[in-house]
Parts: structure tokens; C-alpha cells; sequence
């Protein structure tokens, strides 16, 4: 396994980590992804850990903090072997004080998830959705604290804008606090928006990208092309209402290259997506992840060997597309080249 500084940090990440979104199985969302209990989860972060995953990403909100709790026990005995992260900011409850980033709820989310997790402290943790009600200077502040008294390590976002990580990071900057290290963010084949203003922002500040969803909600598994609509039993008949649209043509194109590309190499077409994205700049570790134990194995061969270039600039082609106002005109100016070399 290769391990990778997480942007300007000295946290060094495994370049593949585990998602324990599929742990517990609880609501319409988090049911569809996967149930997996404490005995199959211990099972799964065994595989994890002989491959050298050793980073876990969960939520307060997955399945209303079961997958916390079931990562919690599965990881007991070993947790100086494991880093966590964890994430919050979604709602767990309907009481004013049950969503959100401010230093109360905050401090109260950290606190329950260290119960659930059964441990002391939190590698990584951030916060799952930009909340506009809380000023960044009490947001950053909060870090401050959490991670002066020990029950944090690092600090992250997830799903921001990036005017907000900008603003977040200015903060920091100005009252000498603990910065961002990480974005958590998604990002596939059939999903390059992070590209266009995340990625020059995290190459040039230092941010490290954890990327979530790396098989586009479930469409690059290889199981979807131009002959073969979604099967029946798919998480995406459950999901699909969440997952960001694509196009059908677009799909297929980017499909159709990855099919080409897995041919050549004697790859399947998860590991040739999911090597991809190992090989985008600022990304710190690609999130897996998995229902059991066959798809676990295929994810982890995604590393060990890489894509040639040649494979690689038929795969952007292919899945290209015109980035939105005002990045188009952006990407033709010379300061985007001189930024381009660290995007190369």
C-alpha cells in the first residue's frame, strides 16, 4: 500500500481507505449500501488491515450513528493499529441544537461519537455540510479547542464550497489555529466538477482530497453499458434519487473507455476507475467501499500498478466535459498555467 502525506499535514493516509457507510444498514439511504454487523465488520477491516488500509471513514449520520458504534467494536483491541475519521454537521435529531457546526453542537457531536467509537480521540474529523449560520471564526475556533484538548487530531471538511474553505483557511491563518487538511469530496469518472475550482484551490493551499462515491454511485461498477440498463437487486434502485445525474450518452461513453482500458491492462473496471483517481493531483486516498468481502478484494487491486498514460488521456477524453462559467475562461488564462504543473 502507498501512503500519502494528507495535504499540508505530516498525517500519513493510505492512498485506499475504507468507508463504514455500509455498517449497520439503518434508513432508506444507508440500508441500500450495505448491513453489515460487527462480526462481518471485524471480518472486513482484518482484510483491510493485512492490505495496509489502516484510514476508516464513517459518520454520526450513517444509519443515525450505527456505523460509528459498529466500527467502534470491530476495531477494539487495535485502535493504535487504525486511524478514524469521522464526520458531522448533518442533522441527527429535529431539536435546534441537532444539526449544524456551532461550538455547542459541535463539542456535544464529539463527545457522542468518542462514546460510540469507543475511543479518545478522533484522527480526522469533519464537518459533513457547509452550515451558513455559523460564523468561521466560531467554526475554526471550536477546532481549536477540540484538537488543544486531545479528542481531535486533524480537522477537514466535506461537500464545502470554496469560498468557504478559502475563508475557513484565512481564519486559521489569521488567529494561528489548527488548518483544514482535507476535503472530502466527491469525485469519479462521470463526476469531474471537483475539478474546475476544488482541485486548484487544494493544490495551491495544501488541502488533501478524500474521495468519496470513486464508482459514481454504483454506475462504474461494469455491470451498466449500452446493452445492459441497471440489474435488478442494484443499490441504485434504492439511490439513484440521491446520486447526481449523468447523462445516459455520457455515461456510456465514459463506460465504453473504461471497458477498453480494463481489456488492456487485465483489470476489472472498478480497479481501472478507482486507479484513475489515484493518479489525480491533490488526492490524498480514494474511500472504498464494500457489502462484503468479493468486492472488497476487487477494490483493493486497484493499487499496485498503474495506468499508462496513454490510457489515462483516453479515459479524460472520454469523460471530458466543458467546465461551467466562470472556469472555462479561467482554465485559458496565464495564471491557470503557471497553477498547471502542480495539476499535471
Amino acid at each position: 500500500m502507498e501512503y500519502r502525506q494528507l495535504g499540508r499535514s505530516g498525517l500519513r493516509v493510505p492512498a485506499l481507505s475504507f468507508g463504514a457507510g455500509t455498517f449497520g444498514g439503518q434508513g432508506p439511504l444507508f440500508s441500500a449500501w450495505g448491513q453489515s454487523d460487527a462480526t462481518e465488520a471485524r471480518r472486513l477491516i482484518d482484510i483491510c488491515l493485512d492490505a495496509g488500509v489502516t484510514l476508516f471513514d464513517t459518520a454520526d449520520v450513517y444509519s443515525g450513528g450505527a456505523s460509528e458504534e459498529i466500527l467502534g467494536e470491530a476495531i477494539r483491541g487495535r485502535r493504535d493499529a487504525v486511524l478514524i475519521s469521522t464526520k458531522t454537521g448533518l442533522p441527527m435529531g429535529d431539536g435546534p441544537q441537532d444539526w449544524g457546526a456551532s461550538r455547542a453542537r459541535l463539542i456535544r457531536a464529539v463527545e457522542d461519537a468518542l462514546r460510540r467509537l469507543g475511543t479518545d480521540h478522533i484522527d480526522l474529523l469533519q464537518l459533513h455540510a457547509f452550515d451558513a449560520s455559523t460564523p468561521a471564526e466560531e467554526v475554526m475556533g471550536t477546532f481549536n479547542l477540540l484538537i488543544a484538548s486531545g479528542k481531535v487530531r486533524y480537522a477537514g471538511v466535506s461537500n464545502y464550497p470554496g469560498w468557504q474553505v478559502m475563508k475557513a483557511l484565512a481564519v486559521s491563518e489569521r488567529h494561528g489555529w489548527p488548518r483544514l487538511v482535507a476535503h472530502q469530496v466527491y469525485y469519479s469518472l462521470i463526476g469531474r466538477a471537483y475539478e474546475a475550482d476544488l482541485m486548484p484551490l487544494a493544490a495551491d493551499q495544501g488541502v488533501g482530497a478524500l474521495v468519496w462515491s470513486p464508482l459514481g454511485w454504483g454506475r462504474l461498477t461494469g455491470k451498466i453499458g449500452r446493452d445492459r440498463p441497471i440489474p435488478e437487486g442494484s443499490r441504485l434502485h434504492a439511490t439513484e434519487q440521491f446520486a447526481p445525474p449523468v447523462e445516459a450518452e455520457h455515461l456510456y461513453r465514459v463506460v465504453d473507455a473504461l471497458e477498453a482500458v480494463a481489456t488492456e491492462t487485465g483489470k476489472t473496471v472498478p480497479q481501472v476507475a478507482i486507479n484513475w483517481l489515484l493518479q489525480r493531483p491533490t488526492v490524498a486516498s480514494v474511500i472504498i467501499g464494500a457489502r462484503n468481502e468479493a468486492q472488497l478484494r476487487q477494490n483493493l487491486g486497484a493499487v499496485g500498478w498503474a495506468l499508462s498514460p496513454e490510457q489515462i488521456a483516453a479515459l479524460d477524453r472520454a469523460s471530458e466535459i466543458l467546465p461551467s462559467y466562470p472556469h472555462t475562461p479561467y482554465r485559458q488564462q496565464e495564471g491557470f498555467a503557471r497553477l498547471a504543473p502542480r495539476l499535471a
